[in-house]
């Protein structure tokens, strides 16, 4: 344990000078693995609503680092904890699936995966339960924003390095040793901007199906997009309300704001793929179309591949990416931590948009077959 806690001091020490904590500032980040796609792509926010220096896309993920067992510092197998947040979405589904398929017993890992099924509680519990093992590491993608101060100190005091991964924290990043996720609040900024490109000025009546309501997933699109949104006086929130990220709650929401909207709403924006598919169920039943020639605009957020099929067919208009593919980058983390190199301890992972056939857009790229079948989740 000394050993560890000596060789990550060491690498903090290096790229103390010259990174910065979570989400922010100047950090560089290495060349972006092969499906991912530039920032310059994702996210061109108009000048009055550009995502502040602190938020804004580094340079490319860093790619995959030669993971096999004989790299590891002594050539002994490197125990990881992940504490996921759970499986509500298809996304999920996608990033639980890359860290089983990364951390594995041929590249050297041995890894220990809590599905916290959404709840803060059992995600704290399961930290706690890493640091008594003594694991090497311990990766959290945070559920709620706040109350990580406490768990992260005992994980200091154990000398067990943290990495946050998807999401973000409220704590100093002082308190833990990398981040690696995307920029939520720039994917609502993207939404915007395409949806002021695609109205060209008319009137937008919107209602929003928020995500986990303290999660920074749903904090960042819902902050990014109302950036938008407030420059524009010909636009009108109507009503924002969580669907948990589920397509359950995506429909009860749905339906909730049918009932309270019905004919005064032209907009609809999910805060992801699963809570669309819910509100295009409620909307079905309602006899609501929507789509590229229907008479709602429906925008989503993850870009899963049932979303892009949706957005292929013209249901969905607009699809803004979360990459769900971060395990490789938080390897290579990993293997410079273990080995007492120098480290990113913040790296954007970068996102894509895209658009339904016939719309042309400079924030987004134009679905088609070949763009779906090049999707590996």
């Amino acid at each position: 344990m000394l050993r560890k806690k000596l060789a990550v001091l060491f690498a903090a020490a290096m790229v103390a000078a010259t990174v910065a904590g979570c989400g922010g500032g100047d950090a560089q980040t290495a060349a972006p693995a092969a499906d991912t796609a530039p920032a310059a792509d994702t996210a061109a926010p108009a000048a009055d609503t550009a995502a502040p220096a602190e938020t804004a896309p580094a340079a490319d993920a860093a790619p995959a680092a030669d993971t096999a067992a004989d790299t590891t510092a002594d050539g002994g197998v490197i125990s990881v904890g992940y504490a996921q947040v759970g499986h509500e979405s298809d996304w999920r589904t996608a990033n639980t699936q890359n860290y089983q398929n990364t951390f594995t017993a041929e590249n050297g890992y041995e890894l220990q995966l809590v599905d916290c099924d959404n709840d803060n509680a059992a995600q704290l519990e399961a930290v706690r339960n890493f640091i008594g093992q003594e694991l090497d590491y311990i990766v959290i993608a945070p559920i709620e924003t706040a109350g990580w101060d406490t768990v992260l100190q005992e994980a200091q005091d154990a000398g067990i390095p943290v990495i946050i991964a998807d999401r973000e924290i409220d704590a100093d990043a002082s308190m833990y040793d990398a981040w690696v996720g995307t920029n939520t609040k720039n994917e609502g900024i993207t939404a915007g901007n395409w949806l002021a490109e695609y109205l060209g000025g008319k009137e937008a009546n919107i209602l929003v199906i928020e995500g986990t309501v303290g999660a920074s997933a749903t904090l960042g699109r819902a902050e990014g997009f109302n950036e938008v949104a407030a420059s524009h006086s010909e636009w009108k929130i109507l009503d924002s309300q969580s669907g948990d990220f589920t397509q359950a709650g995506g429909q009860e929401v749905m339906e909730s704001f049918i009932k309270s909207y019905e004919g005064q709403f032209n907009v609809v924006v999910c805060h992801n793929d699963n809570e669309a598919y819910g509100a295009m169920d409620a909307m079905d039943a309602a006899g609501i179309t929507y789509g590229v020639d229907g008479d709602v605009i429906l925008i989503s957020f993850d870009a899963t591949h049932d979303g892009l099929q949706y957005t292929l067919d013209g249901k969905i208009n607009c699809n803004v990416e979360c990459n769900p593919i971060q395990a490789d980058v938080v390897a290579s983390v990993i293997q410079a931590m273990h080995s007492g190199s120098a480290y990113e301890a913040t790296t954007l992972v970068n996102d894509e948009a895209f658009v339904a056939p016939g719309i042309t857009s400079q924030y987004a790229t134009t679905m088609t077959d070949e763009v779906l079948a090049g999707r590996a989740y």
